[in-house]
């Protein structure tokens, strides 16, 4: 367990935990011993971690390039027929990258360098990130970002806007209220919800495209750019990817890649099924560079007096959406744009979500409703292949 935090330090309470450890001497063998004290207050801790991960959106980037574009590539020892791969816990989630043609370990090393910059940039988890610094400053001053956490802020606005507010990056004060998916996750009051919805208002940001300086303009404001800055790093990962000569591989920010080469220029990847566990699909298509975001509401809720409670919040009403979607993938070129419209087209339900989608370019999404119905946009109708036959294909 020592161990285990010493290699992942971004890996919440894990500074906390390691404080607790005391060196003692034992037979002039000096040995780390955690005191019983600190083992009570985190023992749920494995768990409750194990259980957030679960909780993740799963994002898929599939990079599939020519080598005539890459051109000549050095070959290392390292260039076999067996893919490069790593696993690394940010962000909440495990992260975990596959090198199938081209690159090495160095380009591996580059990628979770860029990573570990994007989360201590924007994470609201770690201390004195930029947005946390952001939150901190909510009605009392500016704060000047970096490129990194100005741009992906400013996307996060666009789509604040292309859903009227459906989808609202300064719900912050809303997800720490219900705290679904963790310990001390409640139903809160009304009175808790209309105090705090007051708060959410994606308008009251402003941005200074000159000076890259952000001001929320209300104190109490939090911004969370937890559902697009998954989708940033994919995108940033790609690019390093490419860059190291790297002409096939899998970027999997959700811990659970079903991605599988069907062909010289395609990927097989199975869609998963919103009720079951993670890795048994409904169904597949195939796609090249591209990107596949799927998220669910069955995957993180609590549940009162026999009511659950899902994790996707109203920011207008303060309560979880009610819709007939169990579960949506995103199919997109960017990941970005795909981690954002999987929680945005929830937001809008299955009709207008669906019509959401097809007025948008690029962009195509597989739906499955509460009684296992599946619902497509027109640009990958054809390229579904239904595998589990619970569900059926009404559209």
């Amino acid at each position: 367990l020592l161990q285990g935090f010493q290699q992942h330090p971004e890996i919440p309470f894990a500074e906390r935990i390691l404080n607790g450890f005391v060196n003692v001497t034992m037979n002039g063998v000096k040995s780390n011993i955690l005191p019983i004290n600190i083992l009570n207050k985190y023992r749920l801790f494995i768990l409750k971690f194990q259980r957030e991960n679960i909780m993740r959106k799963k994002i898929l980037t599939m990079i599939l390039i020519s080598i005539l574009v890459i051109g000549n590539i050095g070959c290392t020892k390292e260039d076999t027929n067996q893919p490069i791969s790593r696993t690394e816990i940010f962000m909440g989630t495990p992260i975990s990258i596959r090198l199938y043609d081209g690159g090495n370990q160095k380009a591996l090393d580059k990628a979770f360098e860029k990573i570990v910059e994007i989360e201590d940039a924007v994470s609201i988890n770690k201390e004195n990130t930029e947005i946390t610094k952001l939150n901190e400053s909510a009605g009392i001053e500016k704060v000047k970002l970096s490129d990194l956490s100005y741009d992906i802020l400013k996307k996060g606005i666009e789509y604040s806007r292309l859903s009227n507010g459906t989808y609202d990056i300064t719900i912050g004060p809303l997800v720490k209220l219900w705290s679904i998916g963790l310990e001390d996750a409640r139903v809160p009051s009304q009175d808790e919800i209309n105090n705090t919805i007051d708060y959410i208002d994606y308008n009251n940001i402003e941005v200074n495209n000159s000076t890259k300086e952000a001001f929320l303009m209300k104190k109490g404001m939090e911004i969370d750019l937890g559902s697009i800055a998954k989708g940033y790093a994919a995108d940033e990962v790609a690019k390093i990817l490419k860059q190291e000569g790297v002409n096939s591989a899998i970027i999997d920010l959700g811990g659970n890649a079903l991605g599988s080469k069907s062909s010289d220029s395609n990927w097989k990847v199975g869609i998963q099924n919103p009720f079951n566990d993670r890795g048994e699909v409904v169904g597949s298509i195939e796609v090249s560079d591209k990107t596949v975001v799927t998220s669910g509401i069955y995957e993180r809720f609590i549940e009162e007096d026999g009511v659950k409670y899902h994790h996707i919040l109203n920011p207008k009403t303060g309560y979880p959406y009610e819709t007939d979607i169990a579960g949506v993938s995103i199919i997109a070129d960017n990941s970005i744009d795909a981690d954002a419209l999987s929680t945005l087209t929830f937001t809008k339900g299955l009709e207008e979500g669906l019509k959401f989608v097809e007025d948008l370019e690029n962009v195509d999404a597989i739906f499955i409703t509460n009684d296992k119905q599946i619902y497509m946009s027109e640009g990958i109708k054809d390229n579904f292949k239904l595998i589990d036959n619970d569900f059926k294909i009404s559209n």
